[in-house]
């Protein structure tokens, strides 16, 4: 115990390898409110926006993305690059000794979610992969399936979808007080060359994600793609059939072309369904069968309370695995990689109109 009678925890010393708006919004604010944790360095590509960042969270900034890696006052490290390059400086940092905190999605190929898976099998840190799987309702959604309150469950749909990626960075830009883009600049995610996949990557992960957290593994994918409103390389909406392990079939719906911004998960079993609306999936409402003789009834709608689950943001739950030294069961590389496995066979039925056997599964 401390002087003030309060117990003492360890203390974890973190930095970051990407200075975008992810590691601003979310990185940043989320580990400068655990106690005992602190960062170390910053690294990024713009000098201007480190300076910003680390006058309000503190940490060191610097262009070197190999100075983290290296650096021995770094006990984890978050990995907040640009999709393509997840994997490389996630593996430099495991062999550096370093606890890894995974931004989605994991990688554009399945060789590079292989090799991390490998590289997070043969560490002895703490991997942590998908943070948006522990949130209250999904674990309350799965228990509500564990106890067999939907019934067998015959399928699920899920949406996470946008206004597109020059909205947010407008947001961020703002946020961090620099100015607009020029006209005619172009943003990254557009581009084939940086950002390698499209909207299906950035947020149809999102939906995949929550299905694969509460229905396990799929085994078969249809998809279809198409670029509809934005100057882009790479498809901006996308749509996927998928058939699961336990047999469900569910949709999942992304795209960067919804204005009003849509996240909303449905589970549906022979004896109800569940649904939860909100990025944040704040509330869970279960409908359940008002009777089995007269189906113009109304289902009867209960709000499931959800509170009974802890709610600590990823970064908290992270860092607390490290000091207990427990893996993830739901956030692991395992998931991340039949995620995205997910996610390229939705591409490339896309392309080709057929179905596409998945090869990974979570264990």
């Amino acid at each position: 115990m401390s002087k003030k009678g309060k117990a003492t925890v360890q203390p974890i010393r973190v930095g970051i390898i990407g200075a975008g708006g992810i590691a601003a919004k979310m990185h940043l604010p989320q580990l400068e409110n655990i106690p005992g944790v602190t960062l170390t360095l910053l690294a990024g590509r713009k000098i201007e926006r480190l300076k910003v960042l680390t006058k309000r969270h503190g940490g060191t900034p610097c262009t070197d993305y190999r100075k983290v890696i290296e650096d021995p006052n770094t006990d984890a490290i978050c990995i907040a690059t640009p999709h393509p390059q997840h994997v490389e400086w996630g593996i430099a940092a495991l062999e550096a000794g370093k606890h890894v905190f995974m931004q989605k999605p994991l990688a554009p190929t399945i060789d590079e979610a292989n090799r991390f898976v490998e590289a997070v099998e043969q560490s002895n840190k703490i991997t942590y992969c998908l943070p948006q799987l522990t949130n209250p309702a999904i674990m309350a959604l799965r228990a509500l399936i564990a106890e067999g309150k939907l019934g067998k469950i015959s399928g699920a749909h899920c949406r996470t979808s946008h206004g597109g990626p020059e909205v947010y960075n407008a947001g961020v830009r703002e946020l961090l007080g620099e100015p607009p883009l020029k006209p005619g600049e172009k943003l990254w995610f557009f581009e084939a060359g940086e950002a390698a996949v499209g909207a299906l990557f950035d947020m149809g992960v999102y939906s995949i994600a929550r299905l694969v957290g509460v229905l396990g593994a799929a085994k078969k994918v249809m998809g279809m793609t198409a670029i509809l409103d934005k100057p882009s390389q790479v498809e901006d909406t996308a749509s996927l059939l998928l058939q699961f392990a336990n047999g469900a079939i569910a949709t999942a719906e992304t795209g960067w072309c919804d204005g009003a911004r849509t996240f909303r998960l449905s589970v549906h079993g022979t004896l109800g369904r569940a649904e939860s609306p909100g990025f944040a999936d704040a509330h869970l409402s279960l409908y359940q069968q008002a009777s089995k003789t007269n189906e113009d009834l109304p289902p009867k709608r209960t709000e499931v309370n959800i509170s009974t689950y802890p709610a600590p943001n990823p970064h908290e739950h992270w860092v607390e695995m490290i000091r207990t030294n427990t893996r993830p069961t739901l956030e692991t590389a395992r998931a991340a990689r039949h995620i995205t496995e997910i996610l390229l066979a939705g591409l490339e039925s896309g392309k080709t109109g057929r179905a596409v056997e998945l090869k990974t599964t979570l264990g």
